[in-house]
């Protein structure tokens, strides 16, 4: 019998990694469907149909269709809560208090380290792959915009053991992808080694069941 839920994009893009690391946090079984992206499957119609702008992952399950990875992981949170981590969006003893936490440092992700850590996931990782030049100005002046901003999660782990107090949450789970990106298949992995509080919280996410099914899941060819 086939999963209840559904995730469409290939297991490689960070965005369907953040989502079935989600998932896989929640113990909701799901099954990926494959997005060939080189053959432009993401701009077609029936794709368009769940992901209006034709970009992965989409989500799909028994109520609705979801696009955005951090919304469908928000919505895998709230509509499976009684599944799995259920402190990975907050406490329910902490209240507005304890999402709010959480949702400041998911909104980082998103606005301050996804945009110049993914600029240069694409070019030193996704550009080779693509048999497309790596730029190097681009990778140089994202380099600059991230360590900045990696200076200031450096300071807030050096004060809390994650980023949104003393348990794991969605704030770290999202970040996982481009990091894991940045310090395995990149060779920027120092912007997260070489500091102190950063790389202690790195070794910790790392390791966790989740995310090692996740790094499986990459490596792992899918059948023909």
């Amino acid at each position: 019998m086939a999963a209840p839920v559904t995730v469409y994009g290939p297991m490689l893009s960070p965005a369907v990694a953040r989502v079935a690391a989600c998932l896989l946090e929640k113990d909701v079984p799901f099954q990926i469907e494959p997005v060939d992206m080189s053959k432009g499957e993401h701009k077609s119609p029936s794709f368009l149909k769940l992901q209006p702008f034709g970009q992965v992952p989409a989500f799909k399950d028994h109520l609705t269709t979801v696009f955005e990875s951090r919304a469908i992981c928000r919505y895998i949170c709230d509509q499976y809560a009684d599944s799995g981590n259920q402190a990975l969006f907050g406490k329910k003893e902490d209240g507005a208090v304890g999402r709010a936490a959480i949702e400041q440092w998911i909104e980082s992700e998103g606005q301050s380290f996804n945009p110049p850590s993914l600029a240069i996931i694409f070019q030193l990782a996704f550009a080779p792959m693509m048999g497309r030049t790596t730029d190097l100005a681009v990778v140089e002046q994202n380099e600059a915009k991230l360590a900045k901003v990696l200076d200031v999660y450096d300071q807030r782990l050096g004060e809390s053991q994650y980023f949104a107090g003393d348990d794991f949450s969605l704030a770290d789970l999202v970040h996982l992808p481009n990091a894991d990106f940045l310090v395995n298949r990149t060779s920027k992995a120092g912007l997260i080694t070489e500091r102190k509080n950063l790389a202690r919280w790195w070794d910790d996410v790392s390791s966790r069941p989740a995310w090692k099914k996740v790094t499986e899941m990459q490596s792992t060819p899918r059948p023909s």
